[in-house]
């Protein structure tokens, strides 16, 4: 059977996914430390805002309110046996606003990583960790999700138990990790290593990735590491870095730079193309402004990626075996262009 995700991939070269949750949600008042997903009951219209902004931004998947919605993260505040209820919550909602958006929209069930660290290293077996995603899951699917979408995830093991839960569940589903150790996740994997992960799941992913990480140079990096993919590719850079100002933290990333961004990594092969940490409907129009006014083109060179976007963080970006070294440049400063 075919799927919603597939068919829409059918029809263009390239897909504009969402932006920032977390940014979006602390503009509306949420406090550090408070579960967002408790505001798909208490706060059900600013969530139908936050898709809302999204899809008005010209995004053609847009992510739940569900991030941290497995029983792991919420047990922090007790709230371990509501994780499908609360994703079910997120997940109608999200059918809702697509349901009335005129033209197809993708709703994607958001799943984040347990938070915790996976056996032998760490407590999480394999069998439980399977069961928190497919609680999730089974909540993703009944509030109705057209694909899940596993993201920032760093360890392999963890991806696996994901592909594991959407197979329960019989969905289709996506996955990204984030690249922020000197092109590596947290947990040491690179983007090639992904690449062979994934061709060895039994219950392959409808397109994979790298979302978050340290800038849009590193990502576009990244995305051009995976190799030779045979399934479409996700990019979901932050918009620029993180900055302390007044009480809050401020992602420096214009619209402008998020448009070129854009643009540089589909010609580096992604094809669902978004934001991460940082970005709002503003640098989603841009985006999706300078995609439709342009046409594919060669794969950037890494000197044109830092010339327009900014150095890197790092020499390398882990295909080459190489340890993590800063680029000291001063070209880096420039990732932003502040």
């Amino acid at each position: 059977m075919s799927d919603a995700l597939t068919e829409l991939l059918k029809s263009r070269d390239w897909l504009l996914t969402d932006g920032a949750t977390g940014t979006t949600l602390f503009n509306m008042g949420l406090s550090s430390g408070d579960a967002p997903e408790f505001w798909n009951e208490t706060e059900t219209d600013k969530i139908r805002a936050l898709y809302r902004g999204a899809v008005e931004a010209g995004s053609d998947i847009f992510l739940t309110n569900t991030f941290g919605g497995n029983a792991s993260r919420l047990k922090l505040h007790d709230a371990q046996d509501r994780a499908g209820e609360l994703s079910r919550m997120g997940a109608e909602i999200g059918r809702e606003i697509a349901d009335t958006a005129g033209r197809p929209v993708i709703v994607a069930g958001s799943m984040g990583p347990t938070g915790e660290i996976m056996a032998p290293m760490g407590p999480l077996t394999h069998e439980l960790a399977v069961e928190i995603f497919h609680q999730q899951a089974e909540g993703l699917k009944e509030g109705g999700v057209d694909v899940l979408w596993v993201e920032t995830i760093s360890a392999p093991e963890e991806m696996m138990a994901a592909a594991e839960a959407a197979r329960l569940v019989d969905m289709p589903w996506c996955i990204t990790m984030s690249f922020d150790t000197a092109g590596r996740t947290m947990m040491g994997t690179t983007s090639a290593e992904m690449t062979r992960l994934i061709n060895k799941l039994e219950h392959k992913p409808l397109a994979y990735g790298a979302n978050c990480g340290v800038g849009s140079s590193d990502l576009i990096r990244t995305v051009m590491g995976f190799g030779e993919a045979d399934r479409p590719l996700i990019a979901k850079g932050n918009a620029g870095i993180p900055k302390y100002h007044d009480g809050h933290i401020h992602y420096d990333g214009t619209p402008e730079l998020m448009a070129e961004y854009a643009v540089m990594v589909r010609n580096a092969g992604a094809t669902i193309i978004g934001g991460c940490c940082g970005t709002t409907p503003d640098h989603l129009r841009a985006m999706r402004a300078t995609l439709e006014a342009s046409t594919k083109g060669p794969a950037p060179t890494l000197e044109e990626i830092a010339e327009k976007l900014g150095g890197f963080s790092s020499d390398s970006d882990g295909t080459d075996g190489k340890g993590p070294v800063r680029d000291r440049s001063a070209s880096r400063r420039r990732r932003t262009k502040a």
